[in-house]
């Protein structure tokens, strides 16, 4: 008796790897492709936030130039320290040598980093009511805190105003800039006297 052999011979096998090879090829390119979007949409993306930050850099740099012009400008203007402001000061000490020295004092005492825009006198009390801006590297509670000091040491002033310090003191943001604005009391001998007996 012969023993006969089977022999099972796969003719598709071509054409399933032809097919296999088509799909692997369509899904790299796929991939390939999906992979292109994304990076598209991130450099898109990159390039759009960038903008933004340069326009905002751009904008702050701006409104810094115009907030030093302001500041040089609230340190030399007759509209923040006028005769008017200082007649009425003369007239309730009947002195205009004595308030005269006093503001030639204080304008010593400011330097470029703060302004003085107003001042007011009331009840033995002189109020200085100050902006400056804010800046990343420099704390402006030590600006403050500077001026008060040079304020004290300067016997034009403190002689007259022995109590000198801090009031209120707030931060404001305008057009993506920080300016902290604060008031510096400088009391009298006179006001020191009425808040002593009021103690």
């Amino acid at each position: 008796m012969t023993q006969v052999f089977y022999f099972k011979i796969n003719l598709n096998k071509f054409g399933e790897m032809k097919i296999q090879a088509e799909k692997e090829k369509k899904t790299f390119i796929n991939a390939v492709i999906g992979f292109l979007v994304v990076a598209v949409l991130l450099i898109v993306g990159l390039v759009y936030l960038n903008q933004e930050l340069t326009q905002k850099v751009e904008n702050r740099q701006q409104f810094l130039s115009e907030t030093e012009v302001q500041l040089k400008s609230f340190q030399t203007s007759e509209d923040y320290l006028s005769s008017n402001d200082l007649d009425r000061l003369a007239q309730t000490f009947n002195n205009r040598i004595f308030w005269a020295k006093k503001m030639v004092a204080l304008s010593r005492e400011i330097n470029d980093k703060l302004a003085v825009r107003k001042f007011s006198f009331a009840n033995g009390v002189l109020t200085l009511n100050g902006i400056t801006p804010v800046e990343k590297n420099i704390r402006e509670i030590d600006l403050i805190n500077d001026f008060i000091d040079r304020l004290k040491n300067n016997p034009e002033i403190s002689d007259d105003f022995p109590q000198i310090k801090s009031g209120l003191i707030t931060k404001q943001t305008v057009k993506d800039t920080d300016i902290m604005e604060f008031v510096i009391e400088c009391y009298s001998k006179d006001s020191n006297k009425t808040t002593g007996s009021e103690r």
